[in-house]
């Protein structure tokens, strides 16, 4: 497995990612001490040119990946230079991810901005009106084709890019994979959507192409997560959890293949099948 840059630096300055919390456990008959880790939620404000435009519950980590990651499937941004800086200040109440805006895109920001103080995971951070929640993702093209052994492999390599869950059972994960490199990248976080904002952010800042390969999910699938997705250009998504129904609408009218309960070496097929359906077609038949 190779993984991006992390930012390490960046996460010891903020809360820890996961802590150890002491608890009671029965075991057995009796009750007796013991500890757990679990993972850290953290307050997250995402501000843009001074002004905050979400405020999330998120873990702790990644946070450059973070801001450009939401910034870019949000729609803020095209490309990471139309950021022209990065700060993170933690506080006693959580941390602030500040970032600036080019007037153009400023303009555009302050049109949408509403400061929103986010569940865990929120998708829809900024949104105002029942139109752009339900908003049209953008169409995806890509000649790539996967076989079956494709799709069991690449959710299978997602664990080994699962530090935080090994640790705590209590965190999604959102991956990238390719045939030719296998796992390039994975991030994590208490927030389904925030780990593919973090997945986005990384490979956005590493200038890999996810029309190459896979996403993976451990979540469901919701309309949320195949905007996102088909805002970073991604043909293809796999997922271990099932998706919505309006997740299916979304990802058929945008042409991205949505690949869903994908555990072992069985998965089931949701829409733009033609991406594998050359490699299964014999067993169809």
């Amino acid at each position: 497995m190779s993984d991006l840059d992390r930012d390490g630096a960046l996460a010891c300055e903020a809360p820890a990612p996961v802590m150890r919390a002491p608890c009671l456990a029965q075991r057995g008959a009796m009750f007796s001490p013991a500890a757990r880790d679990v993972p850290e939620e953290t307050a997250i404000a995402l501000t843009f040119n001074g002004a905050t435009h979400a405020v999330m519950m998120a873990t702790p980590a990644d946070f450059e990946d973070f801001a450009i990651g939401f910034s870019f499937t949000e729609g803020l941004i095209d490309k990471v230079s139309d950021l022209s800086g990065f700060e993170m200040i933690p506080t006693k109440l959580g941390v602030e991810l500040r970032s600036w805006l080019p007037a153009e895109r400023a303009s555009d920001h302050a049109a949408r901005r509403r400061a929103m103080a986010g569940p865990t995971g929120c998708g829809l951070c900024g949104i105002e009106s029942l139109e752009q929640a339900m908003r049209a993702a953008p169409p995806v093209s890509s000649a790539l084709t996967f076989g079956r052994r494709d799709i069991s492999e690449a959710i299978a390599s997602l664990g080994a890019g699962q530090f935080l869950n090994e640790q705590t059972h209590a965190v999604h994960a959102a991956g990238f994979w390719t045939p030719a490199r296998g796992l390039v990248a994975a991030r994590e976080d208490v927030g389904r959507h925030n780990a593919l904002d973090k997945l986005a952010g990384a490979l956005l800042r590493a200038g890999v192409a996810p029309a190459e390969g896979l996403v993976l999910l451990t979540s469901r699938v919701s309309v949320e997560l195949i905007q996102k997705i088909a805002r970073m250009g991604a043909a293809a998504v796999v997922a271990i959890s099932a998706p919505t129904a309006a997740a299916i609408r979304l990802a058929d009218a945008c042409g991205v293949t949505l690949v869903a309960v994908a555990r072992g070496k069985d998965f089931e097929v949701f829409t733009h099948p033609a991406r594998i359906i050359d490699r299964v077609a014999a067993n169809v038949a």
